[in-house]
């Protein structure tokens, strides 16, 4: 399965979905790196990521997108979303670990998603997670910050 149509289609989600939530800011104000790569752990546990651009089924992929505020004054209160791919499955795993989750793109809860099931509150399957949003306080001036979620390619 080819990842370079799903990169650039989250690329393109993500840059959006920060517009929508930035219009004060301009293009110019914060750049945006979105990268894929193949999650790996040894036999030890030990975590390495190696970029991909095709996987098989199965395959754990971490999207990273990394925010760099590019001018000489700080950026508060930032929004940054990104979708999770319609070809794969949320894994539960983020960085940092305050990102919030959404079933339809436009309302966001804390993670786990809850939803009543004949009167019983239950948790939503990851499967049903369609994008992660987190709100960055304070970007401080020519400083980076990246945000992170885990997915498996079905």
């Amino acid at each position: 399965m080819k990842l370079s149509n799903s990169i650039r289609n989250t690329l393109l989600a993500a840059t959006v979905s920060f517009g929508l939530l930035n219009v004060a800011h301009a293009d110019e104000t914060l750049k945006m790196e979105l990268t894929a790569n193949k999650v790996i752990k040894n036999a030890e546990g030990k975590v390495s990521y190696l970029p991909v651009s095709t996987a098989p089924a199965g395959t754990v992929v971490q999207y990273k997108a990394t925010y760099t505020n590019t001018v000489n004054q700080n950026i508060n209160d930032l929004a940054v979303t990104l979708p999770i791919p319609a070809n794969m499955t949320f894994t539960g795993e983020v960085s940092p670990a305050s990102a919030q989750a959404s079933i339809d793109g436009k309302n966001y809860a804390d993670m786990p998603l809850m939803r009543k099931v004949d009167g019983k509150l239950v948790k939503i399957p990851l499967s049903e997670y369609r994008s992660l949003r987190w709100n960055i306080k304070l970007l401080p001036a020519k400083k980076s910050a990246a945000v992170a979620l885990n997915t498996i390619v079905n």
